[in-house]
């Protein structure tokens, strides 16, 4: 399985920099259209450039979680700009995140020695806080985004607080189906989605 994930971040990785360096060429005129889509190329490589200079290897189910929430949001959300193609894609791609999210704060506290399958409550409470946090750090980027490149990624002129407002809602829903499908695993001792992510991934 980590093979197989391994093999799929590169292929990510790989999918974006060359769509967006393509773009660039042939489609963007202006500075900014320019820096923002050629950022990518930093942020979705982001991890290995951390490995690189620390010389420390990253878990892989966070450094697959980042990278694919990347390729979602940044390439296929903004410079693909399904956001505008395709009305739920912001939707969806919010509540995938919420899933990863809480996946990988499980796998956070098996990395750190802290993960333990009785403190039930302790385990749910973190997986949605975390979540949480994340959808919010999300919304800031965004928010700082429109200030610098201009546009309106959180849609405020059309929907006012609605729109960043749902996208924590569908994160917190997610966290929601993976905190029930841990409780399930855990009571009914079962290695299924959330136990084989925790165990295998990190």
């Amino acid at each position: 399985m980590k093979k197989i994930v391994m093999i799929t971040n590169y292929v990510l990785v790989i999918s974006a920099i060359l769509g967006s360096y393509y773009l660039v060429l042939t489609r963007d005129n202006q500075l900014g259209l320019i820096l923002k889509d050629s950022s990518i190329i930093i942020t979705i490589t982001l991890p290995y450039l951390i490995e690189f200079i620390l010389r420390k290897k990253i878990p892989l189910g966070i450094k697959t979680f980042y990278i694919l929430f990347v390729f979602l949001a940044q390439f296929l959300g903004v410079t693909i700009e399904l956001y505008n193609e395709w009305a739920y894609f912001d939707k969806f791609t919010h509540w995938l995140s919420g899933i990863l999210t809480a996946l990988l704060s499980l796998s956070v506290l098996k990395y750190l020695d802290m993960y333990e399958e009785h403190k039930i409550a302790f385990n749910i409470i973190w997986m949605i806080s975390i979540t949480l946090a994340v959808a919010s750090l999300w919304e800031f980027f965004e928010y700082i985004a429109n200030i610098f490149f201009g546009g309106d990624a959180q849609r405020v002129a059309l929907t006012g607080v609605n729109d960043t407002m749902q996208d924590m809602l569908v994160a917190f829903i997610g966290s929601i189906l993976v905190s029930i499908m841990y409780v399930y695993e855990v009571i009914c001792h079962k290695k299924l989605i959330v136990n084989s992510f925790v165990e295998e991934i990190v």
